[in-house]
């Protein structure tokens, strides 16, 4: 069979011809051929069905009230539903007014223990720093071989004193039994009377150097003036001391301490004499209940603040030089207490977000009293009755509407 074909085939005589089997194998890759441009244009009209499928009316009216527009069931305004947010009602509770106040650690009464005598070299040292001692006890002891001497002098001239005493005293006592025969004059029993009290002043001018030279050696004695707790031990064995030297220990009378606390003058103002605290030294977990018991009467001028001394019982933890902290209890007020998520603060100093009219964002500038676990009581700016936004303030703006969602007040 001999067919013309533009390509392939054999050549002869200018044409073209094909045998059955080339003939077979064309028809099969154009078939083939047709399929694959016939299965393509399925495909092209499969994906453009379902592009344009949704488009019908009813797709429409979803996609509207998907996005907020006319068909939509929550469409409004801005295109998009005003946010759910928690608020609070705070309304008006008995709050306790807490100052905190911060400061330094210290002896309420610091007692420097230094020589009362002329001293001398250090013989004994007793006590170290951080032992209790009583009212009296001796805390170290100065040599004292020099005075001992000299006291032992003194009580020989004592005794060579009251022998002169006694002699006179018999001289008189003879004379006065010879005046009645005329052997001594009046004259002689004057001058024996005058001999025998001279002798006997001389025996207490004697003891009194004896009294004064024993106390001298009693002060040799380095003695706690007062029971209480030894902060410094600035002395050693074989130390020379005198008057001159710095103070040899220091104490803390009775072991007591104080918080000296440094407060603002506005603060300094609600403080009285006797009112509790709470001090806790920085790096303890320990409270220490102690209370007011002195305010400075001046302002620093500087800094202005002022002082405010806590008193507090001895605990390991109260050294002093070191740091604490201080709650101070100065009464209680009525005021709306809230949670500390919902107070801002910016340049223009503390805030609220309440619910307006039309539930609309409105900020509210507020006066903070004092801060604690159960929240921030407001002393100024609220009422207590507003609808106060309870933690989502940082994420709203004045003016925004918001669908409000109340939450439980704190009682």
């Amino acid at each position: 069979m001999n067919v013309q074909m533009p390509l392939g085939g054999t050549q002869r005589g200018g044409v073209t011809t094909f045998t059955d089997e080339e003939i077979t194998i064309r028809r099969k890759r154009q078939r083939l051929t047709v399929g694959a441009v016939l299965a393509a244009l399925l495909v092209l009209a499969a994906a453009w069905y379902l592009m344009t499928r949704g488009d019908g009316p009813q797709d429409a009216k979803a996609a509207d009230a998907k996005s907020g527009g006319p068909g939509g069931e929550k469409g409004g305004r801005g295109g998009s539903a005003p946010p759910p947010v928690t608020v609070i009602v705070p309304g008006r509770s008995q709050v306790a007014s807490i100052v905190n106040a911060s400061g330094s650690l210290a002896a309420r009464r610091d007692m420097q223990v230094g020589v009362a005598g002329e001293g001398g070299l250090v013989a004994r040292v007793l006590v170290d720093a951080g032992a209790w001692v009583r009212q009296g006890q001796v805390l170290a002891t100065i040599e004292r071989s020099v005075q001992a001497q000299q006291a032992n002098q003194i009580t020989a001239q004592i005794a060579a004193a009251r022998a002169d005493a006694s002699l006179a005293q018999s001289e008189l006592d003879r004379s006065q039994a010879l005046v009645a025969r005329g052997f001594v004059s009046k004259a002689d029993i004057d001058r024996k009377s005058a001999a025998r009290d001279s002798a006997h002043a001389r025996v207490r001018v004697v003891e009194a150097q004896l009294a004064e030279t024993r106390a001298r050696i009693g002060r040799l004695d380095i003695r706690a003036p007062a029971a209480g707790l030894i902060l410094d031990r600035n002395v050693e064995v074989g130390q020379v001391v005198s008057a001159g030297s710095p103070a040899l220990f220091r104490m803390a009378r009775g072991g007591e301490m104080e918080l000296q606390a440094q407060m603002a003058q506005a603060d300094l103002a609600r403080m009285r004499v006797g009112l509790p605290a709470l001090v806790t030294p920085v790096g303890s977990s320990e409270t220490v209940r102690g209370s007011i018991w002195q305010i400075s009467p001046v302002i620093d001028p500087q800094s202005r603040q002022g002082e405010v001394r806590i008193a507090v019982p001895y605990t390991r933890a109260m050294r002093p030089g070191g740091f604490a902290e201080a709650r101070i209890t100065s009464g209680a007020v009525t005021a709306p207490l809230v949670p500390q998520s919902a107070v801002q603060s910016d340049v223009k100093g503390n805030y609220v977000y309440i619910v307006g009219r039309n539930n609309e964002v409105e900020r509210r500038d507020i006066k903070v009293g004092s801060v604690s676990n159960e929240g921030v009581s407001i002393i100024g700016g609220l009422t207590g009755q507003e609808q106060v936004v309870l933690s989502a303030a940082a994420f709203l703006n004045p003016g925004q509407k918001i669908s409000p969602r109340r939450a439980a007040a704190r009682s």
